[in-house]
C-alpha cells in the first residue's frame, strides 16, 4: 500500500462545522448551554492549531529533555482536570491523582515504548507524545468517573470497600465498552489514520491491539492506585467504614 493522504483545504475543512452549527442552534433554541458548547468548540480549534505548530517544532528539535517536560506537563494537567468532579476535595486529592497517573500511566508507557515498540532512541517524539497523550487522557477520565462515583456512594454512607468497588466498576465501563465495540461498531482513530497513511490493515490492527491494551491497563492501574491512596480522605470526611 502507498501513502495517499490528501491535504484538506481550509474551505473543505469548514464544511465539517455544519453539523456543529446545527447542534449549537438547537441548543440555543432549547435554552440549553449553547455558550459553553461554543466556547468548547472555539477552544478545541485554537488548541489543535497551536499544538500542530508546537508538535512540528518538537519533532524537529529531537530533544529528550523537551519530551520529558511535555510528559510532565501532561501528567500535571491530566491530574488536575481529573478532579473536576470533586472540586471541594481537589487540592487534597491532587497529589493522589498525580502519583496515580504517574505510576499507572508512566509504567504502561515505558512498557509499550521500551518493550513492545523498542524505540531507538527511547524518546522518539513521533511515538512518545501521541502514546502518552492517549494513556494519560484515558487514565484522567477513569479517575474522574471514579472520584465522582466514590463521592456519591460515600455520601450515602456506603462502606468504603463497597463504594470503592462501585467506583472502579463505573470508571471502567467506557473503556470496556470500547474494547467490545472496536472493529465492529468503531474503527479507532489511530487505526484509521494508519490505514489512510497506506499502512496494511493487518499491521494497523496490531498497533490498535497495543493501544487498546495500554489504555485499559493504564486506566485501571491508575484508578486502582488512586482509590487506594484516597481511602483516608473519604473515610475522614464522610465518616464511612
Amino acid at each position: 500500500m502507498t501513502s495517499s493522504i490528501p491535504t484538506i483545504p481550509i474551505l473543505n475543512l469548514s464544511l465539517s462545522f455544519l453539523p456543529v452549527l446545527i447542534v449549537l442552534v438547537i441548543l440555543f433554541k432549547w435554552s440549553l448551554n449553547a455558550g459553553y458548547a461554543s466556547y468548547a468548540i472555539i477552544r478545541m480549534l485554537a488548541q489543535l492549531l497551536l499544538v500542530g505548530y508546537f508538535l512540528a517544532f518538537i519533532f524537529e528539535s529531537d530533544s529528550a529533555w523537551i519530551v520529558l517536560l511535555i510528559l510532565a506537563v501532561m501528567v500535571f494537567f491530566s491530574s488536575w482536570i481529573a478532579l473536576g468532579t470533586a472540586r471541594d476535595r481537589r487540592r487534597i486529592l491532587f497529589k493522589h491523582a498525580l502519583l496515580s497517573i504517574t505510576l499507572g500511566g508512566g509504567s504502561t508507557l515505558f512498557l509499550v515504548t521500551s518493550g513492545v515498540l523498542r524505540l531507538e532512541p527511547w524518546y522518539l517524539p513521533h511515538y512518545m507524545i501521541p502514546l502518552a497523550g492517549m494513556i494519560f487522557a484515558n487514565a484522567m477520565n477513569c479517575i474522574s468517573l471514579a472520584v465522582e462515583r466514590l463521592a456519591a456512594e460515600t455520601g450515602r454512607n456506603v462502606a468504603y470497600s463497597e463504594a470503592r468497588r462501585i467506583a472502579l466498576h463505573t470508571s471502567l465501563i467506557p473503556t470496556i465498552n470500547s474494547l467490545l465495540a472496536v472493529g465492529i461498531v468503531t474503527l479507532p482513530g489511530m487505526m484509521t489514520g494508519q490505514i489512510l497513511s497506506g499502512v496494511s490493515p493487518l499491521i494497523a490492527a496490531r498497533y490498535q491491539i497495543m493501544v487498546m491494551c495500554m489504555i485499559f491497563g493504564a486506566s485501571g492501574i491508575s484508578c486502582i492506585i488512586f482509590l487506594i491512596l484516597s481511602r483516608h480522605v473519604f473515610k475522614k470526611e464522610d465518616g464511612v467504614i
